[in-house]
């Protein structure tokens, strides 16, 4: 059973994330919140497996709260992905950056919702890669495009400098593994080396790594 909290100060759409995940037999939704300060006191309290968090909220904002998750030892095990309502969302690399599983857009079809809440539970993430791509355009044309390329990038083996730019896309592991052909355990295998070689947290860690060292991403 998968627990989760959302945060979102929309009543409207926390009915509707309410009413989408009362009938999934592996989600309990333990907790909503209208602000991210009562986000943060029940996410302490509660120690869900998932954190469905608006960026934007009153109080604190759903990226400062997702610092707080990440630097908070108590909550190592909690995933945090986050939901936007715009397609290009300033903060939505920051994100990234920070330790998000993943983020959704608020009118993506309910089963993104669905699959990105399962994915960030059970360790992978759903980076939409349509969305990654323009996010990583807006940036380059903000100027704030790649930097220095990671300091132990050259410690990675071919086979794992080649994944590290397929999970870049935001594709999950299995779908990596058929473009590959190889097995999603492999990729599995692969992303824990290049999270402990890299020092990443999760997989979005190893995204904003691939992009501030400038790798090539295939096109998906």
């Amino acid at each position: 059973m998968i627990d989760l909290v959302i945060a979102d100060d929309q009543s409207l759409i926390r009915m509707a994330l309410r009413n989408l995940f009362k009938n999934e037999d592996d989600i309990r939704l333990v907790a909503e919140a209208e602000d991210g300060t009562a986000a943060w006191e029940l996410i302490r309290r509660l120690r869900p497996d998932v954190a469905l968090l608006d960026i934007r909220m009153p109080g604190i904002d759903g990226l400062e709260l997702l610092r707080r998750i990440a630097r908070d030892a108590d909550l190592a095990a909690t995933r945090v992905v986050m939901i936007t309502t715009f397609e290009i969302d300033e903060y939505i690399f920051d994100a990234l950056s920070s330790g998000a599983a993943g983020f959704v857009m608020k009118d993506a079809p309910p089963e993104d919702l669905l699959r990105a809440v399962r994915l960030a539970a059970a360790g992978d993430s759903l980076l939409s890669p349509d969305v990654t791509r323009k996010v990583i355009a807006a940036y380059a044309e903000r100027g704030t495009g790649p930097g220095r390329p990671h300091p132990r990038l050259a410690d990675l083996t071919e086979r794992e400098l080649e994944i590290l730019r397929w999970v870049a896309t935001g594709l999950p592991n299995g779908e990596i593994g058929e473009r590959l052909f190889i097995s999603p355990a492999t990729v599995r295998t692969h992303v824990g080396r290049l999270l402990s070689k890299l020092a990443a947290r999760d997989r979005a860690g190893l995204v904003a790594i691939a992009y501030r060292s400038g790798l090539d991403v295939p096109e998906v």
